[in-house]
């Protein structure tokens, strides 16, 4: 989908809808509603900058991420809640992947002039759901005027010990690839509401659900970094395929994925069967699920046992391994074929 031009005229607020007030009111209207700082946040929401007492001992971890509607939501089947959970969600999504524990947002916002004080306020309420969820504390950010699309770009900032941190270029060959939970749901459950979302059913709209509030995996790539279980590890939010593609290239790698193994909802199977396409293909090209890739060395394996003790039920599957040839294949009833691609912004 295309974003609004920037040359649209603007829209005004429905029938009803209070208008956006000023700046400083939106701000201190954002500032009543945040919970009070924790003491390493010195300085918060109110002055040009926000000061943070570090994390003794533990490397910091920064990611930053932009929604901009119509790239990566439509108002249409988001509600603002919503936009405002995925926002922080797929940010502490990139700090799981690291290994590391998320501490603070930044949160910047463009908004156009369409955009209700309702709605303003039920973003703010979303963002700040997730937040108190995963024990982070908003310090700050900024707001402006968009004359197109609704932008909400967040920063986050994390922290893990030394030798805790994961990244991509960790794996070896013969180490085991796992996913966490399931791939395909948030791609089935976008395309069942672009269609209409008729008729009603319950195992898409919970697919749908997946699209729209994404669950960040914050306590399994803390655990698999503090216990040393995984060797690398990427987030999906690009898609599976991509993932490993870009995992095994990192790791100076190949990959090998069993197709029969790939964990993908029922519903989301069913769907992309009436749509004509293949599940598997389907599935491990769409983004937006945010699980995690990690790689596993055999030597690790009672370590991993122990994380998946501790995950509070989040499942981990195993899917494929990493390969010495360098190519990354999806093997089918015991035949290699190319690994689809994942989603690309260019």
């Amino acid at each position: 989908m295309k974003p609004g031009l920037l040359s649209s005229p603007a829209k005004q607020p429905g029938p009803g809808a209070a208008a956006l007030p000023g700046e400083r009111d939106i701000i201190a209207g954002i500032r009543a509603r945040v919970p009070a700082p924790p003491p390493w946040l010195r300085v918060g929401i109110g002055d040009d900058a926000a000061v943070v007492q570090p994390e003794r001992g533990a490397l910091e971890i920064l990611t930053t991420d932009a929604l901009v509607e119509g790239i990566h939501f439509d108002r249409r089947f988001s509600a603002p809640r919503d936009i405002g959970w995925k926002a922080l969600a797929v940010n502490l999504s990139d700090i799981a992947a690291m290994g590391g524990t998320p501490r603070l947002a930044l949160l910047s916002l463009a908004l156009p002039a369409e955009l209700g004080a309702d709605d303003l306020h039920a973003l703010v309420d979303g963002f700040l759901e997730l937040a108190g969820e995963a024990r982070v504390a908003l310090a700050g950010g900024n707001i402006t005027r968009s004359p197109g699309p609704l932008v909400v770009d967040v920063t986050v900032t994390g922290f893990a010990r030394p030798r805790h941190v994961l990244t991509r270029a960790g794996g070896g060959v013969g180490d085991d690839l796992y996913v966490t939970g399931e791939v395909g749901a948030a791609a089935a459950g976008l395309a069942w509401l672009r269609a209409g979302a008729q008729p009603e059913d319950a195992a898409l709209a919970a697919c749908a659900r997946r699209h729209r509030r994404p669950e960040p995996r914050v306590r399994v790539g803390a655990l698999l970094g503090r216990n040393r279980a995984a060797t690398a590890c990427m987030d999906l939010s690009d898609g599976l395929a991509d993932a490993v593609r870009q995992v095994s290239e990192a790791s100076g790698t190949g990959a090998a994925i069993d197709a029969s193994a790939v964990p993908i909802p029922a519903a989301a199977r069913s769907w992309f069967d009436r749509a004509g396409e293949d599940p598997i293909v389907s599935a491990v090209a769409g983004g937006d699920d945010y699980e995690l890739l990690f790689t596993v060395p055999k030597r690790a394996r009672g370590r991993l046992a122990t994380v998946i003790r501790q995950a509070r039920g989040v499942p981990m599957t195993r899917i494929g391994t990493l390969t010495r040839d360098g190519t990354v294949a999806l093997i089918r009833n015991g035949r290699p074929e190319p690994l689809p691609q994942g989603f690309v912004h260019f």
